[in-house]
């Protein structure tokens, strides 16, 4: 089940995106120098993000990304740059990406950082251009780039992102004895998960046997991607057996790798098996998490098993743990389904008091479901707070009112 989790907007924001769009085609108050409202990094790159969002023109968002002066070191950034990447890609403007990335690497200020073409060869990847990620590689030193690890583990990223298996594994056996690089824990882990998410998880343990030569110790999360995999292709003595080698190799089994066997199981329709595993878990005096129940509640309310997933929520709430936005959003959705609108009433009261608001559909079906048992004043009252909060759905609110009886 997915979910809508909107994002408040603060009124200076929102009137910083509407001076971006009514400046002039030169994009000046984007440059460094500019005199603007938007003097603080933060604001500016969340006002450009805003802008891309909406923006379909290839032009237009090769203007904005040029003019912004986006990095890689920065996050919003880099979620602006996929942003712009995605919508390129998807409407298949291959040229405009290529002149994007490659002038995001060529107009870097000196000395050129390694980590502008590592991110620009993910991006290839995104756009499903591995041609080009390969290419950016090998064209490092023209740029005047060193290549180190860093841009092997960026290209075998972008071999996942393109989902091309085949060349991950030829790029992870060939390209460190081509150029004379190191693989490090960053390298076998995701050569682990191209493994695993390919079929073969069972190749891993010869990654894992690799690791151990070159003197790399691997991590619970090197265990977590093959303790998925396995569930995915149904071994479950390999899942038993991976725990086996963790507690040889000394590596922590805790509440991470539990967490992972406990959202597996629950994707796989066996909410039952690992609520289980969580009985075992508290009992051997290892403390759950907030995660642990949000996966069992996500599994039980997927199954139609309401009364297992509110029983485990309200455990959750009891021993301390707090509930994310998409916990409320799943078991809201799940009451409605069954049918109990005034629960789901009480869960969105408490998840809107924390700035949570389930998506319209959702809502619309929860308003609606209250006024068919006669809670027409809760329905009313629950839509103006709704109102308030997202002003941009107003008219879509009231039609909905006006269909509410009286």
């Amino acid at each position: 089940m997915a979910f809508l989790l909107r994002i408040r907007t603060s009124e200076s924001l929102v009137q910083n995106v509407i001076q971006f769009r009514f400046v002039s085609t030169n994009l000046s108050i984007h440059t460094p120098n500019s005199k603007t409202s938007l003097t603080s990094k933060q604001k500016k790159s969340r006002a450009i993000l805003s802008l891309l969002k909406t923006e379909n023109n290839p032009d237009r968002i090769l203007e904005i990304c040029r003019s912004a002066s986006l990095t890689p070191d920065y996050h919003v950034d880099r979620v602006a740059f996929s942003v712009a990447v995605v919508t390129l890609a998807s409407e298949k403007h291959f040229v405009a990406v290529s002149q994007l990335l490659d002038g995001f690497i060529q107009n870097q200020p000196y000395p050129k950082s390694e980590s502008f073409a590592a991110r620009a060869i993910i991006l290839y990847g995104r756009a499903n251009m591995l041609d080009r990620s390969l290419q950016t590689f090998r064209d490092l030193e023209q740029y005047e780039i060193p290549r180190t690890v860093k841009s092997l583990n960026a290209l075998l990223y972008a071999c996942l992102m393109a989902k091309d298996y085949n060349e991950a594994r030829r790029v992870y056996f060939e390209m460190p004895k081509i150029y004379g690089i190191e693989p490090d824990l960053e390298t076998y882990n995701l050569m682990i998960k191209v493994l695993c998410e390919s079929g073969s998880t069972s190749s891993s343990y010869s990654i894992v046997a690799e690791m151990e030569r070159k003197l790399v110790k691997p991590t619970a999360s090197s265990f977590g991607l093959m303790i998925a995999g396995f569930y995915k292709e149904d071994k479950y003595d390999d899942v038993r057996k991976v725990l086996r080698v963790m507690r040889e190799l000394g590596v922590h089994v805790g509440v991470a790798t539990y967490n992972i066997m406990i959202h597996c199981l629950c994707k796989r329709k066996k909410s039952a098996e690992a609520k289980a595993l969580l009985d075992g878990v508290v009992s051997s005096r290892m403390r759950p998490n907030s995660v642990t129940y949000s996966h069992l509640i996500h599994g039980f309310c997927s199954e139609g098993n309401l009364d297992e997933a509110m029983s485990l929520f309200e455990v959750m709430v009891r021993s301390g743990y707090k509930p994310d936005s998409e916990c409320y959003f799943t078991l809201i959705h799940c009451l409605c389904k069954g049918g109990d609108f005034e629960t789901a009433l009480i869960l969105c009261r408490e998840s809107m008091e924390k700035n949570w608001v389930p998506s319209f559909s959702v809502m619309k079906w929860l308003v609606s479901g209250l006024a068919s048992v006669s809670k027409v004043e809760e329905s009313k009252e629950l839509i103006a707070q709704v109102k308030q909060k997202f002003t941009r759905n107003a008219d879509l609110w009231n039609e909905v009112e006006a269909a509410l009886p009286l």
